[in-house]
């Protein structure tokens, strides 16, 4: 590209480390949490991560943790109230083509899923592959895990059981639009 004074500017593609690789996604689930809580539609939240303070400074009148560290576990990313009915979901990307690695999910998130299913609150995965965004319900998850022994979920079973979340303007991910669908049906 050239620009004026012939000055050549190198473009080069910004690389994603693999811990910030959801951040996109959750980026826009947190524009689409905060439309549907404008819209009086759902509190739905994204959960932080519990952290303890071991030392701070004070620069220029501001606070700076200096050193932190994790508390304990977080269970899933989002969580909150839909329609009377608990809700909690998480968030992942994969760049894989494939399938979509269980190494993606903890343990201890998949025993909050099979809580949350064991106390009828409504529990999923937002899981963007190949460029689509996919919701797989905890049950859906917890079926596949229950009954293969593989390391990952196969594209084709997030094809079969997963619903496609349609990608829009406001809200950018409608999946509550998905969760009346799934979870709603009769009402």
């Amino acid at each position: 590209m050239q620009y004026p004074n012939n000055i050549k500017k190198n473009f080069t593609r910004l690389s994603i480390s693999h811990s910030n690789r959801g951040m996109d996604l959750e980026h826009v689930l947190n524009l689409t949490n905060n439309y549907y809580l404008k819209n009086d539609r759902a509190l739905i939240f994204k959960k932080p991560t519990p952290i303890g303070v071991v030392d701070v400074s004070y620069k220029n009148q501001h606070k700076t943790i200096e050193k932190a560290y994790f508390k304990e576990q977080s269970t899933l990313d989002y969580n909150g109230l839909y329609r009377g009915k608990y809700i909690e979901f998480d968030a992942k990307e994969t760049l894989s083509k494939t399938s979509f690695p269980l190494s993606n999910i903890h343990e201890h998130q998949t025993v909050q899923i099979r809580n949350v299913i064991k106390h009828g609150g409504i529990v999923f995965l937002i899981i963007k592959m190949n460029g689509i965004v996919y919701l797989l319900t905890g049950e859906d998850y917890i079926a596949y895990i229950d009954n293969n022994k593989r390391k990952s979920i196969s594209y084709k079973y997030i094809q079969e059981k997963a619903y496609v979340i349609k990608i829009g303007y406001q809200p950018q991910l409608d999946y509550l639009t998905l969760v009346d669908d799934i979870y709603f049906k009769g009402e």
